[in-house]
Order: structure tokens, then C-alpha cells, then sequence
């Protein structure tokens, strides 16, 4: 069973018969997973990937899924973080199970478990400067060194750390640490921070706290206490397993999870380092972290991503610990392929060119009837033909090119779902540019080519006076090299910003788009025929100003010459 779909091929999961063998043997009777973002900035392609892995198999296999942040790091987190990534889990399609959880829902029962590890002897308050503890830890080659502070008194210990709750001393002075081993070689568990002194607002619990626990000991806790059977999560976490089970095995916790790694989403011509993503949004090289461009699943909502087609791109690539790049060909893949059997088809021209039929009657319309799609049973859509219309100026050339199959002096050229036109003048400006042309028509080839002629190339169009004005914007990738952290030599680059695509977007204003897309709603999705997919924009279009977003194009020409 899949979320899949479609009829991509489904690639192997190598957690699903875990899963399946531990349902089998008794060893848990439901499958319980998380999934548990931190609301530090928007979710990504690499997230989405997560959400289907941890939502998807619960729900195959008959269980649950808890949405849980862990919000450990007030100065990073935003309200806004948490709706975004709300709302992205839902439009994915999928739902929580239970009310929304919070790390910082725990954080009594987190404080607890530390004083208990000081009970025990196996945490102490370490007063070490920053640099000095990064000092003293030591390297991957290099053993770190005790804390001239690790055999403080266990009743100096559960002091110093009351009184680093009441908020007496301040930020960075003092940290609570596990007395692991500072010779390990898992830098992970020489003496890790428990907790930090940080005198910042929290989102969810206000002003109560000055101290806030590390990731590493609220992860695998807020696991346990929520009886997670599988906790999952990508491969840089490997090493901090042995930390996750360290917590579990000395802390009296209601449940042991197991940890389960696999690989992360790498995707070429793409960046989902958070830090970086909110480096092109601070420094304006997009317009927000909702930019059509952007690698988060915002972004390509608002681009008119489809979210089947990412359940179905996270099916294709499958899940394993083998990492490697996936190439973003196979997204494109999976969105050419769902909005060419679901949207809408549309006429829209976007470098007009006005043609005059000069043997039309000059008051006369005709009321064209053209299917919505040509293959399903999506309704018909109306769309009137008269004297004045609009094709595209790369739809005529005086000099054409080998194979040019469309509008050439004396030629004829079908419009689509009407007549065969000849072009008979070009009307040029004061500096020799075509304007217009003059044309005139053949009234017995509506919707058809009369016996003994044959005309090869068909254009879209629109007309003049009942089309719509319209602006569109063309989206592309949004890095020209396919690892935009590295420069052409191979080696990583200074700044990836360096690799950014300046033909990412190009804004086509005064295109004229057919009457029907005057009832476009946010969310539909149309081929402009010949042009590419393309959808409203959610943030910026206005019903007396249409702005449309292109999707992907018709077909990949990405390293194509």
C-alpha cells in the first residue's frame, strides 16, 4: 500500500517490513511515529519526504502519527513557523493524531529528569565559557578533557542549578551537563549540554522559563513520554543515537523507543539548509519564504505543485540509507504528469501580436465550444472568435527557420478549435518592427481541413476586445548549476548565492489570456497550450489583476542544447 497517487513507480521502502515484522511478532500492537519539526523557519522538499515517510506508514500500517515541535530554541522560533508547517502537513494531506504536541509541553517533567540525573551523580552544572567547553572537548582525533567543574557535590549541583531556574545568573554563564565520557570517541557524548541559561520569551510558555533544554535530551525524552514505537529520522542523526539510548537507559521513562535512520532528500539545483533559505529571504533574492522558487513546500504550493505529485515524487525516490542526489527532473516528472491528466486547458498569449481577419464580418462573433481537457470529461468552455484576435509574435517570421510550421507571408496556419487563416500583410512601425498583421480566413475550415489541403501547424489565441489582460511570470530553477555549493571546479563554493539563476523569473506584463480564466480560482491548475502549466498566484493575483504563475514547462529542457 502506498500514498502514491498515480502509476509512478512505487520504489522500495526498507522500513515498512520493520514495521510490519514488529506488528507481526507482538512487539507493538500500533505503530506510533512523529513527526517533529523545529519551528525555526519553513518546511522543505527534504520535510515533505519525512511527512509522507512518518504519515504514510502509520497510516498504512494502522497507527498513528503525532505532529509534535520541538521547540527548544526560543531566539529562532516564530508563531508563524508553526501555522506554515500546520498548514503544509494538511494540504500534504494528512493528519495528526491528537491535539498538536509541543517539546515545551514537557518541560516539567524534562526539568525533573535532570535534577534526577544530578540525584544520580550523572550530571553536573559545568561554568566553562562556550569557547572554553568547545576547548576542552576535544576533536574527532583528540580525546576531550574533563570540566575542572565535573565533581562538583550533588547537593552543589541541584543548587546552582535551582538557582540557574530562578533566573539569577546570566546568559551563557552557566550549562547543565551529562558526566558520560569525555574520552569517547562519539563527540556526542562527551559530557553534552542538558540545559542552557537563556532569558528569552518562548512562544508557548511565555516568560516561565530562563532555562531551555538541548535538543539531545528533550528529542528522545518527548519520544518516550509520548510512547513513540518508531522514532525516525535522517542519517546525520546516526551518531547521536547512542546519546538517545544513553537518556532512555538512565532516566525512568514510560517507553524505549527505537531509533531508525534513513537517507535525506538531497535534490540538484536546490539548497534546504534553513540558514540558507532564510539567507536568500533576508537578503531579498526572493520575495519570501512562499516564493514560487523556493525549495519549501510553501513555495511550491504557491507555484501550483500539486501536493499528489510530491506524495508521488516521495514514493518514486523511495526511502533508504544509501544516500545520493536525486535529480529534480523526476519532481518535474511527477507534476508534468499529474497536471497533464487533472488541469484545465487555456489559451494564453504571452508576447500579443494583434491579427485583423480582414473577410470577417467586423460585428459578428462566434461562440467557439472547446473541451476543458482533451481527454477526460471536464466540461467545455466558451470562447468567442471575432474579426480582431491575438496569437503570439513568435508565431510569424518573414525568415523563417528550417521546419517552422507556423505563420509565414502567404502561409496558412490552423488557430486553435476554429479556421485556417493566411497571413496576407505585415503592418510594420516607424522602426520597421511588425505590429500587426492582416489576415483573412477560410470560413469552410471550422474545425476542419477540407478534402485535398492540408495545413500542418496549429497556434493558440485569443480575442481581442473579450481577452483578458494578464500578467505572467515565468518561474525556472532557481540555481544554474546543479550543486549550487560548490563552484565549477568541485570544491564548495564561498557563497552559493553566487550560483543563483538570474533568468529564474521573468515577468511578462500585458499578456492576454482567454475570457474563461476570468473564473480561475486559487489552487486550479491549466495548460497553457503550447506554453507550459500554470496556476493563479495565491498572493498577488487580484480579480481586476490577473497574475499567473508558471508551474513547469511542457517538457524538460534542462541540459538540453
Amino acid at each position: 500500500m502506498s500514498t502514491s497517487d498515480s502509476s509512478v513507480n512505487v520504489a522500495a521502502n526498507f522500513l515498512r517490513p520493520i514495521l510490519e515484522a514488529d506488528l507481526q511478532s507482538g512487539k507493538h500492537s500500533r505503530i506510533v511515529t512523529r513527526f517533529p519539526p523545529e519551528p525555526n523557519g519553513y518546511l522543505h522538499i527534504g520535510h515533505a519526504k519525512s511527512i509522507c515517510l512518518n504519515f504514510g506508514l502509520a497510516k498504512e500500517l494502522g497507527g498513528v502519527c503525532h505532529l509534535r515541535f520541538d521547540d527548544t530554541n526560543p531566539a529562532k522560533e516564530e508563531q508563524e513557523y508553526i501555522d506554515a508547517i500546520k498548514a503544509d502537513v494538511n494540504w500534504l494531506g494528512f493528519q495528526w493524531h491528537g491535539e498538536v504536541r509541543y517539546a515545551s509541553d514537557y518541560f516539567e517533567q524534562l526539568y525533573a529528569w535532570a535534577v534526577y540525573l544530578v540525584e544520580q551523580g550523572k550530571a553536573y552544572v559545568c561554568d566553562l565559557s562556550p569557547e572554553q567547553a568547545r576547548q576542552y572537548r576535544g576533536s574527532l582525533t583528540e580525546p576531550g578533557k574533563n570540566s575542572p567543574f565535573r565533581e562538583r557535590s550533588v547537593s552543589e549541583n541541584l543548587d546552582l542549578l535551582t538557582r540557574m531556574r530562578a533566573g539569577e545568573f546570566p546568559d551563557g554563564s552557566r550549562a547543565l551537563r551529562a558526566k558520560i565520557d569525555m574520552a569517547s570517541p562519539n563527540m556526542n557524548l562527551r559530557d553534552p549540554i542538558l540545559y542552557r541559561i537563556r532569558h528569552a520569551h518562548h512562544h508557548q510558555t511565555g516568560d516561565k522559563w530562563c532555562i531551555y533544554p538541548s535538543y539531545d535530551f528533550t528529542h528522545g525524552q518527548s519520544d518516550a513520554i509520548e510512547k513513540i514505537t518508531h522514532s525516525i529520522c535522517t542519517l546525520e542523526f546516526e551518531d547521536h543515537r547512542p546519546l538517545y539510548e544513553w537518556f532512555l537507559e538512565q532516566l525512568p521513562v514510560p517507553a524505549k523507543p527505537r531509533q531508525y535512520e534513513f537517507a535525506r532528500l538531497n535534490l540538484n539545483y536546490t539548497v534546504t539548509s534553513k540558514r540558507k533559505l532564510k539567507q536568500l529571504v533576508d537578503e531579498n533574492y526572493v520575495s519570501g519564504w512562499d516564493d514560487p522558487r523556493m525549495s519549501t513546500i510553501s513555495g511550491f504550493r504557491r507555484r501550483g505543485y500539486t501536493a499528489a505529485s510530491i506524495r508521488n515524487f516521495c514514493d518514486m525516490i523511495g526511502v533508504s540509507r544509501a544516500g545520493g542526489v536525486v535529480d529534480l527532473s523526476m519532481l518535474e516528472f511527477c507534476i508534468r504528469e499529474d497536471l497533464d491528466n487533472n488541469a484545465s486547458r487555456a489559451m494564453c498569449v504571452l508576447k500579443p501580436i494583434k491579427v485583423v481577419i480582414t473577410n470577417y464580418p467586423a460585428e459578428h462573433t462566434l461562440t467557439l465550444q472547446l473541451p476543458r481537457h482533451p481527454k477526460r470529461d471536464m466540461g467545455m468552455r466558451e470562447l468567442p472568435f471575432e474579426r480582431e484576435i491575438y496569437i503570439d509574435a513568435s508565431d510569424y517570421e518573414e525568415n523563417p527557420p528550417k521546419g517552422y510550421k507556423r505563420l509565414v507571408p502567404g502561409g496558412e496556419v490552423r488557430l486553435r478549435g476554429s479556421y485556417v487563416i493566411r497571413a496576407d500583410e505585415a503592418i510594420r512601425d516607424a522602426d520597421g518592427n511588425v505590429i500587426e498583421l492582416r489576415c483573412s480566413y477560410d470560413p469552410d475550415t471550422l474545425g476542419k481541413n477540407p478534402e485535398g489541403r492540408k495545413v500542418k501547424g496549429v497556434i493558440h489565441w485569443v480575442p481581442a476586445a473579450q481577452s483578458v489582460e494578464c500578467e505572467v511570470r515565468l518561474y525556472d530553477r532557481l540555481f544554474s548549476t546543479p550543486n549550487p555549493d560548490k563552484g565549477d571546479d568541485g570544491e564548495a563554493s564561498e557563497s552559493f548565492l553566487q550560483n543563483v539563476n538570474p533568468e529564474s523569473l521573468v515577468v511578462l506584463k500585458g499578456c492576454r489570456a482567454e475570457p474563461s480564466l476570468l473564473q480561475a480560482q486559487v489552487g486550479d491548475s491549466f495548460q497553457f497550450e503550447r506554453e507550459g502549466y500554470f496556476c493563479l498566484d495565491s498572493v498577488d493575483s487580484k480579480p481586476e489583476a490577473l497574475v499567473f504563475n508558471r508551474t513547469v514547462t511542457l517538457r524538460d529542457s534542462w541540459g538540453q542544447a
